[in-house]
C-alpha cells in the first residue's frame, strides 16, 4: 500500500539528487521532483582522479535505472584525450579503433556502434562516415568519437537501461555527452599545450613520414556577469597528429568451399586428379577450407588535424527562466599515403600444406607463376569531416509544482574528399617478373616468398598498371524540437511528459574513375628510373615475430605519387590514348542515396518513492514513436562485362544513371519500468524493464541496387536495400546489486538480458542481374580452356587474343613488358549470363543476448592509492558458425571485456595506469562471400602522470599503447589472415595553466 506521510529529509535529498543526476541534460531541463533549498547543500568541489571517480560513483548510485559515466577530473581535463578511450573504462563498453590505433566507435553490452544513440547535451547528433578506406557508400549511423576533442567535455553519461524520456534509437545504450555551461560551473580561464610523439611515424619509408613531434593547443574561457544572470563560455582546441600503421593483409578475402566441391573452378583438385600429388594433408570431403585471392604488405603514413570549438551563452532574465544558446564546431581532416607489396593468386597449380579440419587452412600455400606481376601500388586518401550544431533552450520554472522546457537545434555532419585525387586514389604499379609465389600463413605475420630474377625487382622493370580514383560523400542533418515538462504532486511524486519531432536527412554518394590498364600502361621505358626508390618491407614489421625470416621477400619500390600520376597521364597508345582526366576523381556522382526520416514522439513517465522500512523508488513510463522513411537512390545502369586483365573483369555502365524511390513507415509503443530498493543506506537492489528500438542503416533502407565494379570468374557481387524494413526491437531486463561501502568505493554485480526481434540480416541471393553476359564459359573461353588444360587465366587470354583478335568482342591492343597480350574481351549475347551474389537485408531473425557485469572501485584510505576494475561477459545465440557456408545472422561486436585501473592521487601528484582488454569478436562479414572477420583478443596499457607545480600550473606525461601491442583480424581459421596491424606507442607531454 502506498503511504502518504511526509518523506524524511534524507529521502527528499536522495530523490532530488536522483532527478538532477539521472536525467540526460536534455539541453538542461530543470530537474524533476522536489528540489531542496540550495542553502542546505554544501558545495564541495573535489578535482583530480579521486574527484572524478567520486562523481561517477554518485551518478551511478543516484540515477534512475542502470547508468554509468565519466566526469572530468577538472574543467578542461578529461581522463583521456580521446572520448572513446575514456568510455572503454566503463563496464560493458568496448571500442573499435582506427587502423592507426585511435579509439573511434563504441560497442555497449555486445551491441555494435550502429545501435547506440549518441546525444550532445540531450540532442540527437548527426553521424557522417565514408566507406572503407574513404571509398564507396557508407550507411552507418555510428558516431565517430575521434572527431571530438575532450577538453570541452564535462561528463559523459551512458544510459544502459532506457526510459520514456530518452530518445529512441539505442538498443545497447544512450550516450549523452555534456559540455560546459557557464551558469552551472565555476568561472575559469585556462590554456593547455601538448607535444605529441607517435613512434609509429618513425617506422615508415621516408617519403611517408610526417613530423616526429606535433602539437595540441586548447583553451577555455568561462565567466559570469550581471550578478550571475549572464554567462559566457568559449572553448577551442586544435590538435595535429602524424602517425603510421603497417599491415599484412589478405584484403580480397578467402574463397571458401567444402572439401568435396567439384563444381567451382577455384577449388583444389580432388585426390588423384590434377596436381593433387602436390597437396599435403588435403582438406577432407566434409571440411571447410579457403584459398586466398591475394596477400600483401603495406605501409601507411597518416596525418590528422582536428579542430573543435564551442560557444555557449546563458541568460536568466528572471529567477525562474534560463535561456541557453550554444554553437559547436568540429573539423577533422585526415590524409593517408600508402605503399604496398602484393601478390595475386589465380587458384592455379602449386604446392600446399593444410591444417586439420573441420576448418582447414593453409600452412604453406604456393602457385606456379611465370612473368606475373609483383604489385607495388600506392594510394592517397584525404577526407574532411565537419560538424555544425546550433541549439537554443528555454527552461521555465512555472511554479513550485510545474517546470517546462523547450529545446530546438539544427545540426549537420558532413564527410567529403579533401584532395583533387578524391577521397581515395589508388595507382597500380607492377613489375612483371614474378615466378613461383609461396606464403607461409602459420605465424602472426604471413611470410611471402617470391621467385625473382637475379637482383630482384628493379626500377627498370616497373610501370603503371590500372588506377582507381573515388569521390565519396556523406552528409547527415538533424532538425529536432523537444517540449517537455514535470509536474510534482503533493506526495513528492512527479509526472514527466513531453513531445518531440525529429527529422534526419541523410545523403550518401560516390563516384569512381577507373582505368583498367591492369596489364600495364605502356612499357617500363616510359617511366624514368628515378621516380622509384627501393625499400624493404621486413624492417617495418618488427613488432611481429617472423619479420626477420630469411624466406621473406620484402624488396619493393616506393614512388613519388604526384610525379608518377603526371607521367601516367601522358602515356598512351593508338588503341588506348593518353588520358589526363583518368587520374582525378570525377566531380559528378554515379551513386547517390538520399533518405529522409521523420519521427514524431510523445512520452509520459510517473515517478514516486514508497517510504517503507526499505524505501522503494519507482519510475514507470511509456513512449510512442512514429517514423516515416522516404528514400531516393540514383544508381548506375550496367550494360555489359569487359575482361581487361588476367584477374579481373569489369562491369561497363551506361553514361546516364537513374533515380529509384521507395517509402516505409512504422510506429511502436515503448514501455519502461525502473525499480530501486534501498536495502540499507549503502546497499541497493535495482530491477528494470524497457523496450527499445534500433533503426536500420541508411544503405539497408535505400532504394535501388548497386553492383561491385569488379567481376571474377565465378561472378560478381552487389547489394540493394529495403525502405520498408522494420527496426530492431529489444525487450531488455536488468537486475543488479550495488554496495557503496566507503568514500568513492563500491562493488556491483548485474545481470542483463536482451530479447531481440526483427533482427536485420543480410541474405545473399544469387541472381542474373541485368542479363549481363560474361566471357567466362563462353565459346572463346571453352576453346582456350581445352588448349590451356585448366583455368590458367593469362594463358586463356593469350589464346583468345592470338586466335580471335578482331572477332566480335575481342579488342587486341598489343603486348606488355612481360610478353602478355593486352586488350579487352567483351561478353557476347551468346555467352553465359553472369551470376551475382546480391546482398539483401531483411527482418528475419530473433534471438537473445545475456550478460553479466561486475565492477569494483576502492580507495585505500587516505594513502592516495586506489583501484578500479570491471569485467563484462556476454553470451548469445547470435554467433557465427564457421562450418556453414550459407547465410547466417550473427551479432557484430559481441565480446567479453575487462578493465583494470590503478591510480595514485595525493597532493601534487596524479598517476593512472589503465589496462583495457577485449576478447575476440566478430567485426563484420565479407571477403569473397559470407565469411566471418574476427578481431583477435586485444589488450592495451596506457599511462598518465601529472604534477601540479602550483595551483595554476600543471605538467603531464601520457603514454598510449605503452607495450606496443598489435591487432589481428582473421576469417574462419587463425591462419586465414585478413589484417595484421602494427602501430606503436604514442607519447604526449603537456602543460596546463589556469589564470
Amino acid at each position: 500500500m502506498k503511504t502518504y506521510k511526509a518523506v524524511p529529509r534524507k529521502t527528499m535529498l536522495t530523490s532530488a539528487l536522483l532527478a538532477a543526476l539521472a536525467a540526460p541534460a536534455w539541453a538542461q531541463d530543470a530537474p524533476a521532483g522536489d528540489t531542496p533549498d540550495p542553502a542546505t547543500l554544501d558545495t564541495v568541489q573535489v578535482t583530480g582522479i579521486r574527484g572524478s571517480l567520486q562523481s561517477s560513483m554518485n551518478l551511478k548510485r543516484d540515477s534512475q535505472g542502470v547508468v554509468d559515466g565519466i566526469v572530468a577530473e577538472d574543467i578542461g581535463k578529461f581522463p583521456d584525450t580521446n572520448l572513446a578511450e575514456s568510455l572503454q573504462r566503463i563496464s560493458g563498453v568496448s571500442i573499435d579503433r582506427t587502423s592507426s590505433g585511435e579509439g573511434s566507435k563504441v560497442t555497449v553490452r555486445g551491441i555494435g556502434p550502429d545501435y547506440n544513440l549518441v546525444l550532445l547535451n540531450g540532442r540527437q547528433m548527426p553521424a557522417s562516415n565514408l566507406g572503407n578506406g574513404g571509398a564507396g557508400l557508407n550507411g552507418s549511423r555510428s558516431f565517430d568519437f575521434a572527431n571530438l576533442a575532450s577538453e570541452s567535455i564535462s561528463a559523459v553519461e551512458v544510459y544502459k537501461t532506457s526510459r520514456a524520456d530518452n530518445p529512441a534509437g539505442g538498443i545497447g545504450a544512450t550516450i549523452n555527452i555534456k559540455t560546459l555551461r557557464p551558469l552551472e560551473s565555476e568561472p575559469v580561464i585556462s590554456l593547455g599545450l601538448k607535444a605529441v610523439n607517435d613512434s609509429s611515424n618513425d617506422n615508415l619509408p621516408r617519403t611517408l613520414q610526417g613530423s616526429n613531434v606535433t602539437g595540441e593547443l586548447s583553451g577555455i574561457f568561462s565567466q559570469r556577469y550581471a550578478d550571475d544572470r549572464f554567462g559566457v563560455a568559449f572553448s577551442a582546441s586544435h590538435q595535429e597528429r602524424d602517425s603510421g600503421f603497417n599491415q599484412a593483409t589478405v584484403a580480397e578475402g578467402w574463397a571458401t568451399f567444402y572439401g568435396n566441391n567439384t563444381t567451382d573452378g577455384r577449388t583444389l583438385p580432388q585426390p588423384g586428379q590434377g596436381y593433387s600429388d602436390r597437396i599435403t594433408n588435403r582438406p577432407g570431403p566434409n571440411d571447410v577450407y579457403g584459398r586466398p585471392q591475394n596477400t600483401a604488405y603495406n605501409v601507411n603514413g597518416v596525418q590528422r588535424q582536428r579542430t573543435n570549438a564551442q560557444a555557449t551563452f546563458q541568460w536568466k532574465p528572471t529567477d525562474n527562466v534560463t535561456t541557453t544558446l550554444d554553437y559547436t564546431y568540429v573539423e577533422n581532416k585526415v590524409q593517408q599515403q600508402r605503399s604496398e607489396l602484393s601478390v595475386w593468386f589465380n587458384y592455379g597449380p602449386g604446392d600446399s600444406t593444410w591444417t586439420n579440419g573441420p576448418v582447414a587452412a593453409p600452412i604453406i600455400y604456393s602457385e606456379d607463376m611465370t612473368n606475373s606481376d609483383v604489385s607495388m601500388g600506392g594510394a592517397r586518401l584525404a577526407t574532411k569531416t565537419g560538424m555544425h550544431s546550433l541549439g537554443f533552450n528555454v527552461d521555465w520554472e512555472v511554479n513550485d509544482a510545474l517546470d517546462l522546457s523547450f529545446d530546438a537545434h539544427n545540426s549537420t555532419a558532413e564527410s567529403q574528399p579533401d584532395s583533387p585525387y578524391g577521397s581515395a586514389g589508388v595507382l597500380g604499379v607492377a613489375a612483371f617478373v614474378r615466378g613461383k609465389t609461396t606464403v607461409d600463413y602459420s605465424g602472426d605475420l604471413p611470410i611471402i616468398n617470391i621467385a625473382l630474377p637475379p637482383g630482384g625487382v628493379q626500377a627498370s622493370d616497373a610501370l603503371v598498371t590500372g588506377s582507381v580514383f573515388q569521390n565519396s560523400y556523406n552528409k547527415s542533418e538533424v532538425q529536432q524540437y523537444q517540449g517537455r515538462g514535470t509536474f510534482r504532486f503533493a506526495d513528492y511524486s512527479a509526472l514527466d511528459f513531453g513531445i518531440g519531432h525529429t527529422q534526419v536527412e541523410n545523403r550518401s554518394a560516390s563516384a569512381i574513375m577507373q582505368r583498367n590498364t591492369w596489364g600495364g600502361l605502356g612499357s617500363p621505358a616510359d617511366y624514368a628510373d628515378d621516380i622509384w626508390y627501393a625499400d624493404n618491407m621486413a624492417k617495418y614489421f618488427k613488432a611481429f615475430s617472423g619479420h626477420s625470416d630469411p624466406r621473406l621477400t620484402g624488396q619493393f619500390l616506393v614512388f613519388d605519387f604526384d610525379r608518377l600520376i603526371d607521367r601516367a597521364a601522358q602515356v598512351g597508345t593508338a588503341a588506348d590514348p593518353a588520358c589526363p582526366t583518368c587520374y582525378y576523381a570525377p566531380s559528378e556522382y554515379s551513386e547517390d542515396i538520399r533518405t529522409t526520416e521523420k519521427t514524431r514522439s510523445a512520452f509520459l513517465q510517473y515517478r514516486t518513492t514508497f517510504d517503507w522500512s526499505m524505501p522503494l523508488h519507482v519510475a514507470a513510463g511509456v513512449r510512442y514513436e512514429q517514423t516515416e522513411v522516404e528514400s531516393n537512390a540514383m544508381v548506375r545502369v550496367p550494360t555489359g562485362i569487359s575482361w581487361g586483365s588476367a584477374n579481373e573483369l569489369n562491369i561497363v555502365y551506361a553514361p546516364e544513371s537513374s533515380f529509384i524511390g521507395g517509402r516505409g513507415k512504422y510506429d511502436y509503443v515503448l514501455p519502461n519500468v525502473d525499480l530501486k530498493l534501498d536495502l540499507s543506506e549503502s546497499l541497493a537492489l535495482r530491477g528494470s524493464y524497457s523496450r527499445t528500438l534500433g533503426r536500420p542503416s541508411w544503405t539497408q533502407i535505400q532504394s535501388g541496387q548497386s553492383l561491385a565494379d569488379i567481376v571474377r570468374t565465378q561472378g560478381g557481387s552487389g547489394s540493394r536495400g529495403n525502405p520498408s524494413l522494420e527496426p530492431l526491437i529489444s525487450d531488455n531486463f536488468d537486475l543488479s546489486l550495488e554496495w557503496y561501502y566507503g568514500e568513492a568505493s563500491y562493488a556491483s554485480a548485474g545481470f542483463f538480458r536482451k530479447n531481440i526481434k526483427n533482427f536485420i540480416s543480410d541474405t545473399v541471393v544469387r541472381e542474373n542481374s541485368g542479363n549481363l553476359h560474361t566471357p567466362v564459359g563462353g565459346a572463346y573461353w571453352n576453346e582456350a580452356l581445352a588448349s590451356c588444360g585448366g583455368t590458367d587465366m593469362p594463358c586463356i587470354r593469350d589464346y583468345i587474343f592470338t586466335n580471335h583478335a578482331g572477332d566480335p568482342g575481342v579488342n587486341f591492343t598489343g603486348v606488355n613488358s612481360a610478353g602478355q597480350l593486352t586488350g579487352t574481351i567483351e561478353g557476347l549475347p551468346t555467352d553465359p549470363i553472369a551470376g551475382f551474389d546480391i546482398t539483401v537485408p531483411a527482418n528475419q531473425h530473433s534471438d537473445h543476448l545475456d550478460g553479466w557485469e561486475v565492477a569494483v572501485q576502492h580507495l585505500f584510505g587516505q594513502s592516495g592509492f586506489g583501484v578500479a576494475a570491471n569485467y563484462t561477459k556476454v553470451k548469445s545465440g547470435l554467433t557465427f558458425n564457421n562450418l556453414s557456408l550459407g547465410d547466417q545472422y550473427p551479432m557484430i561486436g559481441l565480446s567479453d571485456s575487462a578493465n583494470l585501473v590503478a591510480f595514485y592521487d595525493k597532493n601534487a601528484w596524479q598517476v593512472r595506469a589503465a589496462y583495457n582488454w577485449r576478447d575476440k569478436f566478430l567485426n563484420g562479414i565479407g571477403g569473397q562471400g559470407p565469411n566471418p572477420n574476427y578481431t583477435a583478443a586485444y589488450g592495451q596499457l596506457d599511462l598518465n602522470i601529472s604534477y601540479a607545480v602550483s595551483e595554476q600550473l600543471t605538467l603531464s606525461l601520457e603514454a598510449i599503447n605503452l607495450t606496443d601491442e598489435t591487432m589481428r583480424t582473421y576469417s574462419r581459421h587463425t591462419n586465414m589472415l585478413r589484417y595484421a596491424t602494427q602501430t606503436g606507442p604514442r607519447y604526449m607531454f603537456g602543460v596546463r595553466y589556469k589564470f
